[in-house]
C-alpha cells in the first residue's frame, strides 16, 4: 500500500507549512488547504485522515467535521485550535473528532498523535525501505547498515542511532541534549560529553579525514550538524 494521504486544513501559512514539512518527513502524502470550503471538498475526495483547524475561514472546522460525520465519512480527524475552553473540546469530541490538540503545539506531537489515531483506526501501512544516500555514504534504515563507497561499515547500535538522527535532520544543528534524548532516551542521566565520544568514533569510521570532517560538523558550544560537503 502507498503512503496515506493527510489533509492539513490550516489558514495560518506558517503553521500549515511546518506541519506539511514534518508529515512529509514521515513519508505521508500531504494535501494542504487554507479554508473550510477547500477542506471539505478535499476531505471528501482526497484524504485518508484530516488535521483540521477549528478557526478556518468560510466554513469553520466544527462545520467541516459536522458535515463529514453527517455524510457518514469516518476518516480520522485531529482537531487543532487556539481555543482552550473545555466546552470547545467537548463539542469537538461530540461531533466525532478522534483527538484534539491546542496551540501552540509541537509538530512532532501532532505527528505522533496522528499516527496513534491511524493505528486505532486500523489504517497502518508498510513504509517502503528507506536508504539515505549522501554521496559516498549510504544509511539503510531497515537493515540498520551503513556503507561507504559500497563497503559495509560496522557501527555499534548507539553509533548508528546517532548518525541516523543527524542524517534525518541533515543541515540542521542538533544540540547535545537533543541527541541524548533521541538516541539514549529521556531517562539517560549521563554526561553530554558522551555524545562527543560517539561522534569521534563515527567520524573515524565514515570520514576520509576524521580530523577534518566533511560530513559530521561540530557546532561549537551547541552540538553537531550533518552536512555533507
Amino acid at each position: 500500500m502507498g503512503a496515506l494521504r493527510v489533509l492539513v486544513a490550516e489558514d495560518d501559512a506558517a503553521i500549515r507549512d511546518l506541519l506539511v514539512h514534518h508529515l512529509q518527513r514521515e513519508r505521508f502524502d500531504v494535501v494542504p488547504a487554507s479554508d473550510g470550503n477547500a477542506a471539505l471538498r478535499l476531505a471528501r475526495t482526497s484524504a485518508d485522515a484530516v488535521i483540521l483547524d477549528i478557526g478556518l475561514p468560510a466554513i469553520d472546522g466544527f462545520d467541516v467535521l459536522r458535515a463529514l460525520r453527517r455524510e457518514r465519512r469516518d476518516l480520522p480527524v485531529l482537531l487543532l485550535t487556539a481555543r482552550t475552553d473545555e466546552i470547545d473540546r467537548i463539542i469537538g469530541f461530540e461531533l466525532g473528532a478522534d483527538d484534539y490538540i491546542c496551540k501552540p503545539f509541537s509538530p512532532r506531537e501532532v505527528v505522533a498523535r496522528l499516527k496513534a489515531i491511524l493505528r486505532r483506526s486500523g489504517q497502518v501501512y508498510d513504509e517502503p525501505p528507506i536508504i539515505l544516500t549522501f554521496g559516498r555514504l549510504e544509511i539503510d534504515e531497515a537493515a540498520r547498515e551503513v556503507r561507504v563507497d559500497g563497503s559495509a561499515i560496522q557501527l555499534k547500535p548507539r553509533e548508528f542511532g546517532l548518525l541516523l538522527a543527524l542524517a534525518r535532520n541533515h543541515g540542521v544543528a542538533l544540540s547535545r541534549q537533543t541527541l541524548l534524548e533521541k538516541v539514549w532516551g529521556y531517562d539517560f542521566d549521563g554526561d553530554e560529553r558522551t555524545v562527543d565520544v560517539h561522534v569521534r568514533r563515527v567520524r573515524c569510521k565514515i570520514e576520509e579525514r576524521p580530523g577534518v570532517p566533511q560530513m559530521l560538523h561540530t557546532v561549537h558550544g551547541f552540538g553537531y550538524k550533518f552536512a555533507p560537503a
